[in-house]
């Protein structure tokens, strides 16, 4: 009898009648299909079907059905599927970050940090800087990587900053006058020196050649440099500019690079890896009052950003270039010793030699011991124990206080504590 192929097999008409169809039915029935275990979602769907009568699977005469055949599927085994685990890892991998070979920079010598190799090489400009109450807000002063806090005459203070990237200064000032001592810190920094005028006791010093300063009342330097700003009355109305200050460098053909062999002011801490003070003379320090008279200064640590925020004259010390006020990631208090030279009230403080003070910074802070051989060296400060200590890359402020007035300086554990 004729063989058909049904679903890809063959069937006689005898062993179709004994799987109970009738023999002599001259229609085809399809009986015996073969399973298998990728089929067994479509055979459902097609035995459905012949529930509806599509497909006729007992006795009787039916027309042929041609049923298609289902779509070839594509079957991927079960070992042969990545895990979970091997997919976030591939989704998550990322190409290894490159290291950065800080590429055309140079660490600065005054904060530590980064910048380009051209400014790094640059010297920097100091500026007196007026902190009476009449002469605020000050302008500049918040671009400076280290500012110099004294006392002068009459229980203020004066400001000196002392600035990297000069040449970009919008509006600096007021300049005031200067002080030898003031001089002398400036020195250690091989800063070019812009002041307005001197005390007597200075202007032998300021005279000699021995120090690279602009001063206002040479009237070249003044043409060129300084510039009076008719809101202020004199003499809180002298003020610099950046493009001034290169006009008078260039005037007095000042050099505008450090030596090859400047080493530097200041020990900064490496990169990542930031200085947590410790030791027996460690204490917490969330309010530091450097204790001047008139002004009242004192700095307010944030521990979120790591700076010691200022104030004085009972609001926020601000840089009035941008409203922003002044904070600096160290503080060295630098306890000196300081004398009345005459009726007037001026000062001399001991800038050379050695004596105590406060190293500050990230909340907490140590005793130090700060030495200096001579008015053209850095000076140096050491902890408890006799090692030169290393500042927290970033801004620092130094405080020179009078060593006969100590219990005027405060270190607090928290605002609560202030008086």
């Amino acid at each position: 009898m004729e063989k058909e192929r049904i679903y890809g097999k063959k069937q006689t008409a005898s062993a179709n009648a004994a799987a109970g169809g009738h023999s002599n039915d001259t229609k085809k029935q399809p009986a015996g299909i073969c399973f298998d275990r990728y089929r067994r979602k479509w055979m459902l769907g097609m035995l459905t079907l012949a529930g509806a009568g599509m497909i006729v699977s007992g006795c009787g005469k039916k027309e042929e059905e041609t049923v298609p055949l289902p779509e070839p599927q594509t079957i991927v085994e079960e070992e042969t599927m990545p895990d979970e685990e091997t997919i976030v890892e591939e989704e998550t991998a990322a190409e290894p970050e490159e290291e950065d070979t800080h590429e055309g920079e140079a660490k600065s010598f005054l904060t530590g940090e980064w910048i380009d190799e051209t400014l790094a090489k640059q010297r920097p400009v100091s500026c007196m800087i007026g902190n009476t109450d009449s002469a605020l807000p000050q302008y500049g002063i918040g671009q400076a990587q280290v500012i110099y806090e004294a006392p002068v005459e009459g229980g203020l203070t004066r400001l000196m900053g002392i600035f990297q990237d000069y040449k970009q200064i919008e509006k600096l000032g007021s300049v005031r006058s200067s002080r030898l001592y003031y001089a002398y810190y400036s020195m250690g920094f091989d800063a070019i020196y812009l002041h307005y005028g001197q005390a007597s006791y200075a202007q032998g010093f300021l005279e000699s050649g021995q120090i690279d300063d602009l001063n206002g009342l040479d009237y070249a330097v003044d043409k060129a440099v300084i510039y009076r700003d008719t809101a202020k009355k004199a003499p809180h109305n002298a003020y610099a500019t950046g493009k001034g200050l290169v006009a008078g460098v260039e005037l007095k053909k000042y050099e505008q690079e450090y030596t090859d062999d400047f080493q530097g002011y200041y020990q900064f801490a490496e990169d990542e890896k930031p200085v947590e003070l410790s030791g027996p003379t460690c204490q917490d320090a969330v309010i530091v009052q450097p204790g001047y008279l008139i002004n009242q200064p004192y700095f307010e640590y944030n521990p979120k950003d790591g700076l010691y925020y200022r104030y004085q004259y009972g609001d926020r010390h601000i840089d009035g270039n941008d409203s922003g006020q002044l904070a600096v990631t160290n503080i060295l208090v630098q306890n000196s010793s300081v004398r009345t030279l005459d009726d007037k009230g001026y000062l001399d403080i001991a800038t050379t030699g050695e004596g105590s003070g406060w190293y500050i910074t990230g909340g907490k802070a140590i005793d130090l011991t700060w030495k200096r051989a001579d008015n053209f060296s850095p000076t140096q400060y050491f902890d408890s124990e006799g090692n030169e200590i290393v500042l927290n890359q970033g801004k620092t402020w130094v405080c020179i206080t009078d060593n006969s007035h100590l219990d005027r300086v405060h270190i607090y554990a928290d605002a609560a504590q202030m008086q």
